[in-house]
């Protein structure tokens, strides 16, 4: 089995465990589940974390150069590792990205469009989900139920920062430091895509354009060539006529002399 084909069969596996673990614990989050009574839950994010161990294990087996490919996929390596301690566990997620860049399509377009957007999506919500978690049992918190924290991960990502919500605990400011760089990011794409597009585009009608010009002008020539060949002719014919004009006045201004 190749790497490629590994990939092209655990897409839509992966995907299900990724999403098995967000909906498992977004219940845990929202519902503030007690760790005396989340036996369930963590056994369940345990199950979606072997599966995106094994899909690493699996991919570094298949890698041609292993090497090589360990050392481009530390961040990989970093995600399945870090979360083993609770504030971190959303750092699985991260592989939900990677899906999404996968099935999102070969066309470049296609590609950037659904992983901006999917990856805002699933950034802000998971923003959400990890400063809730951080959050929602300290005495002087502010952030205490998945709306406010839902809000401020919009304005945050956004830039705006209205500050009417905001984190008291480390791991909640280290999380919206990273929504902040996730935003800047994401708009840094989507404003390159644009640009690329419109160049595209801009291209695209200067080709047209030249295309047409090009296509008048070789009608045009041959409007003219067709305009100079009947005018050849017709002044050959004329020259003809005009040569058979002096014979016939040369034969007669010889009869005449002769008589």
């Amino acid at each position: 089995m190749t790497a490629q084909t590994w990939h092209k069969y655990s897409e839509w596996p992966l995907a299900a465990a990724a999403v098995v673990f967000l909906v498992t614990f977004s219940m845990q989050v929202i519902q503030d589940v007690p760790d005396s009574r989340a036996g369930i839950y963590d056994l369940i994010i345990w199950i979606t974390w072997g599966c995106f161990v094994v899909d690493y294990l699996v991919s570094l087996l298949l890698a041609e150069r292993r090497g090589s490919w360990f050392v481009r996929n530390l961040h990989e390596l970093a995600i399945l590792a870090l979360p083993m301690l609770r504030p971190l566990r959303l750092m699985r997620l991260l592989s939900v990205l990677k899906l999404t860049h996968r099935v999102a399509g070969r066309a470049l377009r296609g590609r950037v469009l659904s992983y901006a957007f999917g990856g805002t999506i699933l950034l802000c919500y998971s923003a959400a989900l990890a400063v809730l978690d951080a959050e929602q049992n300290q005495a002087h918190a502010n952030i205490r139920n998945i709306g406010d924290a839902l809000w401020w991960a919009a304005v945050t990502i956004a830039g705006v920062g209205y500050g009417d919500y905001y984190p008291i605990t480390w791991v909640g400011r280290l999380v919206g430091v990273g929504l902040m760089i996730g935003g800047i990011a994401l708009i840094a794409v989507v404003a390159g895509s644009l640009a690329a597009w419109m160049i595209e585009a801009l291209g695209n009608r200067v080709e047209a354009v030249e295309e047409k010009s090009e296509v008048d002008l070789r009608a045009q020539l041959s409007q003219v060539n067709a305009q100079l060949e009947t005018l050849t002719a017709m002044m050959a014919e004329r020259s003809e006529r005009m040569e058979r004009a002096e014979r016939d006045q040369s034969r007669r201004t010889g009869v005449e002399f002769t008589t």
